[in-house]
């Protein structure tokens, strides 16, 4: 199994990145301090005042969504 895109994220980390990954709207209020912390894992990059989520991002994100229904059926 590859580890490479397994990220210990917390709670709002991964409702930033979920509410990220649509690209053409923009979250009306995204936690400052999740988004920093997605930033410095390079899971997302500002692009003028806007965080976009990266392809890394989405990676992640994509992977981490079955363990988020585990965490949703325990």
């Amino acid at each position: 199994m590859n580890d490479e895109f397994d990220c210990d994220l917390t709670h709002d980390q991964w409702e930033a990145l979920k509410n990220l990954r649509n690209a053409t709207t923009r979250p009306p209020r995204i936690n400052r301090f999740a988004i920093e912390g997605l930033i410095a894992l390079e899971l997302v990059t500002v692009n003028g005042d806007v965080p976009v989520i990266t392809s890394r991002g989405r990676k992640v994100l994509v992977r981490g969504s079955s363990c988020l229904l585990l965490d949703l059926a325990a």
